[in-house]
């Protein structure tokens, strides 16, 4: 995939969301349409409460539009450009569901978690059933210690790397700008990676992802005009996950997403340690919370979490490729 190809892909996706997006934001203020804060979160995020949201949605619309059409015009709408564009577009309608539960019923929770889980593993499924038929490896391995081929525990896994992962980037949502540019580090590694292995199926849709998410960053960065929502958290996650293990790279994102799954396990720790030992380890979790309960503010959390997301790509494309 030539470097113009590359800019056609990240131009196209950026061109939606930055014409669209006003549109959305206009619609959504005039119909007193915002985001409901949560009370346990910091009370200085309450100023947000009425801030528009679900503007994931561009976000999804401009990624699957791009990669369907750079992926016809590149010859390359195969079953993975498909099929991750698939687990993009309904991980972000799980999210849509929530959304709108949430902004129009007034509420600040959506689905319960047992119903988004049942439909996150509904299309992890799905997602699984199109890479067998593909015929694609479903040996379970960690790199230097073991592999085993049992299409029992590929599964169980890949199911709980989507669901995980979708999770995971749905809790480090909780900041201006935050998984935004998160966002973009993660799939312009992939995206690399995906050229270095020769996927350009795969490297359309990570780039047009980072098209979208560059000029979504544009509404979204502090202070806010719209946020992400749902729609566009869970989508982002669950593409990162189906991304990895189309690349037979899944463990890798353990390092890609290092801050995504530092979130995610200080909400859990925080958890375990109230309901065990009756003490909290964080102020507030996520832990981006926890540090502007230190004085951090919203800037200072992005910026140091998005370097912390470039150096960990980077030590990952110089030890592992």
């Amino acid at each position: 995939m030539e470097l113009s190809n590359i800019v056609i892909d990240i131009a196209s996706a950026a061109a939606i969301v930055a014409i669209l997006m006003p549109f959305l934001i206009g619609y959504l203020i005039a119909h007193k349409e915002g985001q409901s804060i949560r009370e346990e979160g910091p009370k200085w995020h309450e100023k947000k409460s009425g801030t528009p949201t679900m503007g994931g949605l561009l976000i999804i619309l401009a990624t699957a539009a791009t990669s369907l059409w750079v992926g016809a015009w590149q010859g390359q709408l195969t079953h993975s450009l498909l099929i991750t564009t698939f687990v993009i577009v309904i991980y972000g309608c799980i999210g849509f569901i929530d959304d709108f539960i949430k902004v129009f019923k007034k509420r600040n929770l959506g689905l319960k978690a047992l119903q988004k889980l049942i439909l996150q593993i509904i299309v992890a499924a799905i997602f699984l059933y199109v890479y067998n038929n593909d015929q694609l490896p479903m040996n379970f391995s960690i790199p230097g210690l073991f592999s085993i081929d049992s299409a029992a525990i590929f599964i169980l896994f890949t199911i709980f790397w989507l669901v995980g992962f979708s999770n995971a980037t749905n809790l480090t949502d909780g900041l201006d700008g935050l998984l935004g540019g998160l966002g973009t580090i993660s799939y312009a590694t992939y995206g690399y990676i995906s050229l270095y292995q020769n996927r350009v199926d795969l490297a359309i849709i990570c780039f047009a992802v980072v098209g979208a998410l560059l000029a979504f960053l544009v509404f979204n960065h502090k202070p806010a005009r719209i946020f992400m929502g749902d729609v566009g958290s869970l989508a982002l996650g669950a593409g990162l996950a189906a991304i990895s293990i189309l690349l037979g790279r899944y463990w890798s994102l353990l390092l890609i997403g290092l801050v995504y799954v530092i979130e995610t396990a200080s909400v859990m720790l925080q958890v375990f340690s109230f309901k065990v030992f009756h003490r909290r380890i964080f102020k507030m979790t996520p832990i981006h919370h926890h540090f502007e309960m230190l004085g951090w503010n919203e800037w200072k959390v992005d910026i140091v979490f998005w370097i912390v997301g470039i150096i960990c790509s980077g030590i990952y494309l110089i030890l592992f490729m």
